[in-house]
């Protein structure tokens, strides 16, 4: 029999536990029931859905999470009080996802904390955290990539792709997202 030539993915394995598997499975039952099907403004509901399955909320009163937002792993997110993930946003997050004290993640948006290394035959997962920073507002529609720290009372304009850190107190956009201006903060 001739040697098979080298395709991508061969060899290739899940990093993942059986328990990690079927915790993601339970969880995939309850997101598209009880999660999905709940009334829009019980947004704490929600948030203590997603702690009963390991998500860091330490004031689920304090955040909006929306019933169409899809999140891979729960255990894998962290949500300060007056956050919030709007309509439609996926949140990848094969890696940790912080969203700090006020950040804005606007309908649409993905969130993916995860690629893998196209360098190897196997292409093995590379996971890397997401940060959005205090008081940031990522718009409608933008991908945000692994490994990336948006910066404290950032804006990333809508439709942007973000694949480096983008600095504090900036306005960004585009694709590839660069800084626009820098912003004031917000009067009272």
């Amino acid at each position: 029999m001739p040697k098979e030539e080298p395709y991508l993915g061969r060899g290739a394995s899940t990093p993942y536990s059986a328990g990690e598997i079927s915790a993601r499975i339970l969880w995939s039952l309850v997101q598209a029931t009880v999660f999905r099907r709940s009334p829009r403004a019980w947004h704490g509901f929600r948030a203590r859905l997603l702690r009963l399955f390991g998500a860091q909320i330490p004031e689920p009163a304090r955040v909006v999470i929306f019933p169409s937002v899809r999140i891979v792993f729960p255990a894998k997110l962290r949500l300060e009080p007056r956050s919030m993930i709007g309509p439609g946003v996926v949140v990848y997050n094969l890696a940790m996802v912080h969203l700090r004290r006020g950040a804005n993640v606007s309908q649409n948006c993905h969130l993916c904390a995860g690629t893998h290394d196209y360098g190897r035959w196997s292409m093995p997962l590379v996971t890397k955290p997401i940060t959005i920073g205090e008081n940031a507002w990522v718009a409608a529609d933008v991908f945000v990539g692994p490994g990336v720290s948006i910066g404290e009372l950032c804006v990333v304009g809508a439709r942007s792709v973000v694949v480096r850190d983008t600095p504090p107190r900036t306005v960004c956009a585009g694709n590839p997202c660069r800084v626009l201006k820098e912003r004031i903060p917000p009067a009272a």
